[in-house]
């Protein structure tokens, strides 16, 4: 139900599954979803449940994604960020894009098994893994469970190349692994950041690091020799945008390499999302917002053209684009080109292989 608030969530509500035909919608008397005082403590606690997928590994075939395998131990993200791309995929699975998503959250129990298995067929092929790319690797689930770092032994024991995006400063308990990894050029890490201001990130992005915690993260990285860089996304026209210039200057000085950014799309059920979430929390910049974002994603709150739904189209979108190259000029990021490793790649004896 729209407008509403739940306590350390950004979603407000669950829209319909577009692939059921029936949904459950409660109503604003009904006591045991709302209060009859305070409905801004209305909690939903996160339940997991045990994904019993019997493959790890997702193939790409967009040409907007530079990779062509990904890994996401995790399906659902605790995070809960408002704007996620990756919120639709629940309904694959019978849940909504909305509280769903954030709340109930699939478990791969078996994925550095599963991984070990591919690693040891003879068909595979070497070559950079995505570790996340749908879903974050480093929620807070993950301090618990320890999921990620188990499938980062497994990269390290094949000499498997990996690449992590993450929004969270759990990455650097792992810095041990990720050295031993990076001495052998075999990892690159990526901290996503979307605004600095730590306001905005606790209402948009409820769970996740602060923003002070992920510079700390990326300094962290860095004086650990691990390649690192910074992923400016979702980037909001009429809420971040201006801030490009800021983050790219704290970040590089933190020691992040190279620097990319992504427009916000907002597919299928996201748009009510994230529309409800701005007029709840910034009913002053809605009109500019939406009307922003309509101006880089073709009239639409998303573009699906492969080539532009990541990058935005028209006036606007290229004067961020052109705001962003140039402070990466003057940053010194993309300097040069990170490109890890494939040629250390090696099949373990079935002794060594028990462990996993």
């Amino acid at each position: 139900m729209p407008d509403q608030k739940v306590s350390g969530r950004s979603s407000g509500f669950n829209p319909q599954n577009r692939f059921e035909e029936i949904t459950v919608v409660p109503s604003d008397d009904d006591n045991r979803f709302f209060p009859d005082e305070g409905r801004e403590q209305r909690k939903v606690e996160t339940k997991f449940f045990v994904d019993t997928s019997r493959t790890v590994l997702a193939k790409n075939d967009s040409p907007d994604v530079p990779f062509t395998y990904s890994l996401n131990p995790y399906r659902g993200c605790e995070h809960g960020c408002i704007y996620c791309y990756a919120r639709p995929s629940h309904e694959y699975l019978g849940f909504s894009s909305g509280l769903d998503f954030e709340t109930k959250i699939m478990v791969k129990q078996d994925a550095p098994r599963l991984l070990c298995e591919i690693f040891m067929k003879k068909s595979w092929k070497p070559q950079v893994v995505a570790l996340a790319g749908n879903t974050d690797c480093y929620q807070p689930a993950e301090r618990k469970l320890r999921l990620t770092r188990e499938c980062l032994d497994v990269f390290l024991e094949f000499r498997n190349p990996v690449g992590i995006v993450t929004k969270n400063f759990l990455i650097t308990r792992d810095l041990d692994i990720l050295a031993e990894l990076a001495q052998l050029n075999l990892v690159s890490v990526i901290l996503s950041v979307t605004s600095l201001s730590q306001d905005l990130t606790r209402k948009m992005e409820p769970r996740t690091s602060s923003p002070a915690k992920k510079l700390e993260a990326i300094e962290m990285l860095s004086k650990s020799s691990i390649p690192v860089g910074v992923l400016v996304a979702p980037v909001i026209p009429g809420l971040t945008d201006e801030e490009i210039p800021a983050i790219l200057r704290e970040t590089s000085s933190r020691g992040a390499r190279f620097a990319s950014m992504q427009m916000m799309r907002l597919p299928f059920a996201v748009k009510d999302l994230f529309v409800d979430w701005l007029r709840r929390e910034y009913p002053d910049r809605e009109n500019r917002v939406v009307s922003r974002l309509k101006q880089v994603q073709r009239g639409k709150l998303s573009s699906y053209e492969f080539g532009e739904r990541m990058k935005g189209s028209g006036e606007t979108a290229k004067a961020i684009h052109q705001l962003f190259r140039a402070s990466c000029r003057k940053y010194h990021l993309n300097e040069e080109e990170v490109e890890l490793s494939t040629e250390m790649f090696r099949r373990p004896s079935g002794a060594q292989i028990e462990i996993f």
